[in-house]
């Protein structure tokens, strides 16, 4: 199904190291030829791993309430969000199903600002990387990166 749905020109994306393994992972990029994965948070379980994921430039879109409620982590403090930031891969923060898991997109945001000790420069990361993972034209990415840029370079943020 796959294979198939790259024939007609859609792009691929599948569920994979959130709950399962590490290898589940890299099965999905393997076999299914995936351009995004959703979750991946146990990929700092395989170093090799996190290495490809961060040289290939692969996207992350970790859910963590989602993360929360299944378990994978006990607490938000104890999420992996950070350290995925700083082994440099393209990491993003997003809501997964919140009538089920709870939560938007902000409140995804806001649990993991509160929680972590995330910068304003881990901020302007997570936004460059939901563009960077989006799936645009790289001129229309171009712009919105610039956007970003502008905007951190500029707002008066009190400090």
């Amino acid at each position: 199904m796959f294979a198939r749905c790259k024939e007609l020109g859609l792009h691929l994306v599948a569920h994979a190291g959130e709950e399962g393994p590490p290898a589940y992972i890299s099965t999905a990029l393997d076999v299914l030829k995936v351009e995004r994965i959703d979750h991946g948070v146990r990929c700092l379980e395989d170093l090799a791993l996190t290495q490809r994921l961060a040289r290939d430039k692969v996207p992350l879109t970790v859910c963590p309430l989602s993360n929360l409620k299944l378990r994978v982590f006990d607490s938000m403090a104890a999420h992996n969000l950070l350290q995925l930031l700083e082994a440099g891969l393209v990491v993003t923060v997003n809501s997964d199903d919140p009538a089920y898991f709870g939560g938007t997109i902000n409140d995804n945001f806001i649990a993991v600002f509160e929680a972590l000790p995330l910068t304003l420069q881990h901020a302007r990361q997570l936004a460059r990387n939901s563009f960077l993972a989006a799936f645009l034209d790289d001129a229309t990415k171009a712009r919105y990166l610039e956007e970003v840029d502008i905007y951190f370079c500029e707002a008066d943020w009190g400090g």
